[in-house]
């Protein structure tokens, strides 16, 4: 890939891209074209940002949570054991 001075190289992680101007054109029909999945919008050739439908939101929403709950829950594994009895609590 020839690059030119002031032109960088993008990674894309969408199935399906559009223009800022098809965007604005149709929107519903831009996200449609994603079947459920998230559409990268261009601008100038270059990713400026990612329509992301609302269920795939959620979903990495979801995951992200996971994972703060499962970095809490590994470091609470890798602390010192506290011996009590009901009758202390």
């Amino acid at each position: 890939m020839l690059l030119l001075e002031n032109e960088m190289a993008h990674s894309i992680h969408a199935n399906v891209t559009a223009s800022v101007t098809e965007l604005k054109r149709n929107p519903m029909g831009t996200m449609a074209a994603g079947n459920g999945a998230a559409v990268a919008i261009l601008n100038r050739n270059e990713p400026a940002f990612y329509c992301v439908p609302a269920g795939e939101y959620e979903a990495m929403l979801n995951l992200i949570e996971d994972a703060e709950l499962n970095a809490i829950a590994d470091a609470r594994t890798r602390s010192p054991e506290i011996a009590v009895s009901l009758d202390d609590l």
